[in-house]
């Protein structure tokens, strides 16, 4: 087709079809397509009216179907999980006991926000390393989570140097860590870890709407120093704090100006975005609460 008529605007839009899809296609169309990646909705993109409270946005997630129509978040997660385990990545792994596969996935939803420990994972699963790599890499080939790299400079220090895990929606991930209620979040030990989830996911849906490499890092020392998330911008460094509560505390303000230490000239302003509805600007942090994210100029 391509060949054929080289007009541009041209559309295929693909779900997890795409593993055989590209499996099938025998020529190379590097330099004749682009691809852009499709995640759930982000903040920006929620129907008008439809974004709840923070725990509510959290349990419910992006993705589209949940917006759709009267449908429980329950019944779709579900189904979503049974489709894609057991047709999926069945197809692709050729996976002989899919209980397996979905605990792994399931423990994965645990350590979303968490520094990436496949051993760990592993051994808690009952499979190999070899083939708990192989399973993460189609639930990265496939959307469902995301390894963000550590920042590749070291400023003297020695680094972490393993990718953080996180989920790409966090109502899936709530789903499968049993979290069936905003008041059940609201108490949840992961609560903090899902907000991280939400806030990265933010960042990373706004650069692929825009056709733009993810170009995203945390930063992290062996003692203890670090940056939730930082990103490359007029030639200097932009250091985020995520922080899950509605108050911002002076904790809060001291681990934002903490996280730019590391980096001393080279470091923009530091921001926190918080579980709160406030923005504002204090002892030289710039706060933004969750809700303003996707307003914030120059913010994504």
């Amino acid at each position: 087709m391509v060949d054929v008529d080289r007009k541009p605007g041209r559309f295929v839009l693909t779900g997890s079809q795409q593993f055989g899809l590209m499996a099938g296609v025998t020529q190379s169309l590097a330099g004749r397509v682009g691809l852009t990646r499709l995640l759930p909705f982000s903040l920006a993109e929620i129907p008008a009216g439809a974004l709840g409270t923070l725990d509510e946005t959290i349990l419910r997630g992006g993705y589209p179907g949940l917006y759709s129509g009267a449908v429980e978040i329950g019944d779709w997660m579900a189904s979503y999980v049974a489709t894609y385990v057991e047709r999926d990545v069945r197809q692709v792994l050729q996976v002989r006991d899919l209980a397996l596969f979905q605990k792994f996935l399931r423990l994965c939803a645990g350590r979303s926000a968490q520094l990436l420990n496949l051993h760990s994972l592993a051994g808690e699963t009952g499979i190999s390393h070899t083939t708990a790599r192989a399973w993460m890499s189609v639930l990265e080939s496939s959307d469902v989570v995301y390894l963000l790299p550590p920042y590749h400079r070291n400023f003297g220090k020695r680094l972490v140097k393993t990718p953080k895990l996180y989920f790409l929606d966090t109502g899936l991930a709530c789903w499968l860590l049993g979290i069936r209620s905003a008041q059940m979040l609201a108490l949840h030990p992961c609560r903090g870890a899902l907000f991280e989830t939400l806030i990265v996911g933010e960042f990373l849906k706004k650069r692929f709407n825009l056709g733009r490499p993810a170009d995203l890092f945390f930063w992290r020392d062996n003692s203890g120093l670090e940056a939730d998330l930082l990103f490359e911008t007029q030639g200097r460094l932009q250091m985020v704090e995520i922080k899950s509560g509605q108050t911002v505390t002076g904790d809060y303000i001291h681990a934002a100006k903490k996280s730019i230490h590391f980096a001393a000239q080279e470091a923009l302003t530091p921001w926190l975005i918080h579980g709160g509805e406030e923005t504002y600007e204090r002892n030289g942090v710039r706060v933004t609460g969750w809700r303003s994210l996707p307003n914030c100029s120059g913010a994504l």
